[in-house]
């Protein structure tokens, strides 16, 4: 890809390089690491640059090449990740200072499985605190900025590094996770891909809490397609997470199937309730480009959407379990914690365990309503925030501001992860101003393929996924 840079280049072109030994890894992975030195003072998107691990895994991934065992798609490419997976002998900091010491014994099962698929770790992305946040403000260790404007503008959360990361051509994909929007919401504002999994698909063991019930991994990429090879990679049963399924599914295998014939539908719910003019427009103009592809697009009510936040009011679920994991520490530690996240975990003090437990119960049941709803869809069309990247100033000019912008930032994802649906963000427009903006493509729970089938789809139509911002552009 002669006209592209090698760092915005997607995760397919760059194998293709690699397989065909016109592309050494060695060389790609010194390219990123320069990458990373170069613009990182600037982004603040990694935490802990792992070179010396990096260049070994990418001498490995070389010699196998040479000796003809190559494993696979992933073989000799880049990543990053989150700093709230564990990775041997480094610290899984969760954004906080208080775990500056917290030096993992082991990889995540996750990294393990990139390892196997050939992937080469680059280091450790910058996380809002603890993963409880949308907007991507962390004190402690900085917010990443976003690449899309000169002023600093939210990267979205809680995965801000690793969108930023993506974005800026640092890494060609980065592993976050997603609680109630955290892949979605920063992929989204750095435009950019961000895939949203079911809960049980992929396992969170060695990964630092937030919710056990909600909490999902999932990869920041350019495309779709990117998209869909990571996860095939990360997905499937792991006996250290009681909640991954066995559940037989290749992404790969219809990922270019196209949309002629599928249903898809504008949900007409509060998804659209008071979302900025030109975040609408964007989304619905995706309509018309579906319909040449030959999908049925339609629009339906979906009042399970507002249900959701109905019987789950101040995210009893997440708050509760993330109180629980806290518990001690921010007892004996509270003015040591991010002042927006320890008052926000403090005050799920206050729930009961009886309001916990009937919510519960309430959301299973409208889980289960809200599939039957969507048996004649295939996928619903939805913008994935309410309004684009606002200047970082203006979200953190008080507390009671950054909670308006997080309630705004995280609606419309935190649905799909109350209904139990997997998601994906794809950039689908810009704002007068130049900030991206996303369309979230959701289906039913455990149809993965069905999300990145649409996406791919649309990406194969549009080039807003081809945009790159001015910083380190070249």
């Amino acid at each position: 890809m002669p006209d592209i840079p090698l760092h915005f280049q997607t995760i397919t072109e760059l194998a293709r390089q690699i397989q065909a030994r016109t592309l050494s890894p060695v060389a790609l992975t010194e390219h990123f690491l320069a990458r990373i030195a170069a613009l990182n003072g600037t982004l603040g998107a990694f935490r802990l640059v792992l070179a010396e691990r990096a260049l070994a895994e990418a001498e490995a991934a070389e010699a196998a090449l040479r000796a003809g065992r190559s494993v696979g798609p992933l073989h000799g490419i880049p990543y990053a990740l989150k700093d709230l997976f564990d990775v041997r002998g480094a610290p899984t900091t969760a954004g906080s200072n208080l775990l500056a010491g917290n030096i993992a014994g082991d990889d995540a099962p996750v990294v393990a499985r990139l390892a196997r698929a050939g992937m080469i770790l680059l280091g450790k992305t910058v996380t809002v605190q603890f993963a409880f946040g949308g907007v991507g403000i962390n004190h402690h260790h900085g917010t990443p900025h976003n690449p899309w404007h000169a002023t600093p503008h939210v990267p979205g959360g809680s995965s801000s590094g690793s969108a930023v990361a993506v974005a800026a051509g640092l890494a060609p994909m980065a592993l976050g996770t997603d609680t109630g929007g955290s892949v979605r919401i920063p992929a989204a504002l750095c435009g950019i891909t961000g895939l949203k999994t079911t809960v049980g698909q992929v396992s969170r063991a060695g990964v630092f809490p937030l919710s056990a019930s909600l909490d999902s991994v999932g990869p920041l990429t350019r495309t779709a397609e990117d998209a869909a090879l990571v996860y095939q990679a990360i997905r499937g049963r792991d006996a250290r997470d009681p909640s991954t399924v066995l559940l037989e599914q290749d992404v790969l295998a219809g990922l270019r199937d196209g949309v002629r014939g599928l249903r898809l539908a504008f949900a007409e719910s509060v998804f659209w309730d008071g979302v900025d003019p030109e975040v609408a427009a964007a989304v619905r103009a995706c309509g018309p480009v579906f319909a040449v592809l030959g999908a049925h697009v339609t629009s339906i009510e979906f009042p399970e959407a507002a249900e959701t936040e109905r019987l789950n009011p101040r995210g009893i679920i997440g708050s509760a379990e993330c109180y629980a994991v806290h518990r001690e520490r921010i007892e004996r530690h509270f003015a040591d914690y991010d002042p927006i996240v320890g008052t926000r975990i403090m005050a799920a003090k206050q729930i009961s365990a009886a309001d916990y437990i009937t919510t519960q119960w309430a959301v299973a049941d409208l889980r289960t309503r809200a599939v039957a709803a969507l048996r004649d869809v295939d996928a619903l069309l939805v913008p994935t925030t309410m309004i684009p990247p606002v200047p970082v100033a203006e979200a953190d000019a008080s507390l009671e501001i950054y909670a308006q912008h997080n309630m705004r930032y995280l609606r419309n994802t935190s649905i799909g992860n109350g209904l139990g649906l997997c998601g994906l963000s794809v950039p689908c427009g810009f704002t007068a101003a130049g900030l991206p903006i996303g369309l979230m493509i959701y289906a039913k729970p455990f149809q993965e393929d069905v999300v990145l089938r649409v996406g791919h789809a649309y990406q194969t139509a549009t080039d807003w996924h081809r945009r790159t911002p001015e910083t380190g552009r070249g």
